[in-house]
């Protein structure tokens, strides 16, 4: 039996490799580090099929070093201690540090990731993570510190379509079927950028016809893929497409699809932790200040699942589902940090007003720190108007009330407060 088509392409060097111009492409950052023959410690952050393990491999290759792998699904603490010895005993002096991949880091524990902390600390092991997952939540600080992060992204058009071209032009297998693309936007969206399950898709179209000229089209596509409806999924890889389907129908008020697309995950396997995560993010991000009570209960349910288990830890993730769905939705505060954030990239470090900095010492009072600052406390309402914003920025705003009953009362005490700085509004989308 051959490797399946996506093995048998997996590129050999970054020349063969596509995708991922911004890191890999002439003159990028990682492409030079690779060229100089030094790389440091990194993460490849990436949806799946993007290329993370590939590179990996190319780098290792092209450096001539030895190359360790882990897959944190199957490796515990010890064998992490085992690679890390065998690293250390066969590396000679002044040569390069052998590299140690793990696929899928935010599978490991905290233990597993303190032990990798000295060896990537003294450069006894190089250090490349792959994950599909955000670093900032699944790798301890300690790690995260010592590696770069690098973002991979989802294969655009272009390179999907030249990953196809080079499957049927090139492959030992594929070329001698004379196959001819007369469509391809449904393989390229039931793709969804993601490169292995291209390969997939097109080798089971190809499988599945008996004559050795194969004519690709939309409609064959997808009567192959409704017939099979899981063969090029053959990794669960879909969650990506179904995640985003739930989170949307969260976000546009509709309980009965979210409850459907969350039923699609649990029976695909679905880590139950990776829908609650979920969860608390649209309750944050979709929901918000129109009812700050679905982020408490979205954590209330992530916490559930952790103490209860499955299968019975589906019916709080269930409840919380529909609680959100049918939620008033705001992402004023997700609209308004994103300003702000902007806002500070643009205008620098903005000296805090005197009369807001502390002064702990006699010389800071002196200095004028914390002159005239007014405590709101010791003012009707618990409030007096005053200058919070840089002087600079005096003028800016930032956060602009939705029109969700909550969210309204909201906004109409600070036009209470604050009059005409408040008063004007901008439409939020």
């Amino acid at each position: 039996m051959s490797e399946p088509l996506a093995e048998r392409l997996r590129p050999r060097s970054l020349d063969d490799y596509i995708g991922q111009k911004h890191l890999v492409g002439e003159g990028a950052v990682l492409r030079k580090m690779i060229e100089a023959g030094r790389i440091t410690s990194f993460i490849l952050w990436g949806p799946p099929g993007v290329g993370k393990t590939t590179l990996a491999q190319i780098i290792a290759n092209r450096l001539k070093v030895p190359f360790f792998t882990l897959s944190a699904v199957t490796s515990g603490v010890k064998d992490v201690r085992d690679v890390i010895e065998r690293a250390q005993k066969g590396r000679f002096f002044n040569e390069a540090s052998p590299i140690l991949f793990i696929d899928e880091i935010h599978r490991f524990s905290k233990s597993q990731q303190d032990s990798l902390l000295g060896a990537v600390e003294k450069g006894i092991v190089t250090l490349i993570g792959a994950t599909t997952e955000n670093p900032s939540f699944e790798v301890i600080r300690p790690l995260l510190s010592r590696c770069q992060l690098y973002v991979l992204k989802s294969l655009e058009k272009g390179d999907l379509e030249e990953l196809l071209h080079k499957a049927i032009t090139k492959d030992i297998i594929l070329k001698e079927r004379k196959i001819t693309l007369k469509e391809t936007s449904a393989m390229l969206r039931y793709s969804g950028g993601d490169a292995r399950k291209l390969l997939n898709i097109l080798e089971l179209i190809v499988d599945s016809s008996t004559n050795d000229a194969v004519e690709i089209t939309d409609s064959i596509v997808e009567e192959c893929l409704q017939q099979n409806p899981l063969a090029y999924d053959k990794d669960g890889e879909m969650h990506y497409d179904i995640i985003s389907a739930f989170i949307k129908s969260i976000r546009g008020s509709d309980p009965d699809a979210a409850l459907y697309w969350m039923a699609r995950m649990i029976e695909g396997g679905e880590d139950p932790q990776f829908i609650a995560r979920r969860m608390v993010i649209s309750a944050a991000e979709d929901i918000g200040l129109a009812n700050p009570n679905a982020l408490l209960l979205a954590n209330a349910a992530f916490d559930a699942v952790m103490k209860i288990g499955w299968p019975e830890g589906r019916i709080p993730l269930a409840e919380c589902a529909v609680y959100l769905a049918t939620s008033p939705k705001s992402n004023s505060a997700y609209l308004g940090i994103d300003s702000a954030l902007a806002l500070v990239k643009n205008t620098g470090n903005q000296p805090v007003p005197l009369h807001l900095r502390n002064a702990p010492t006699s010389l800071m009072k002196d200095l004028g720190y914390s002159d005239g600052y007014q405590y709101p406390h010791n003012y009707a309402g618990h409030f007096t108007p005053q200058q919070y914003m840089p002087d600079a920025l005096q003028q800016e705003r930032l956060w602009y009330g939705q029109h969700s009953p909550a969210e309204q009362k909201l906004y109409e005490r600070m036009v209470n407060y604050w009059g005409e700085r408040f008063s004007s509004e901008k439409s939020s989308t």
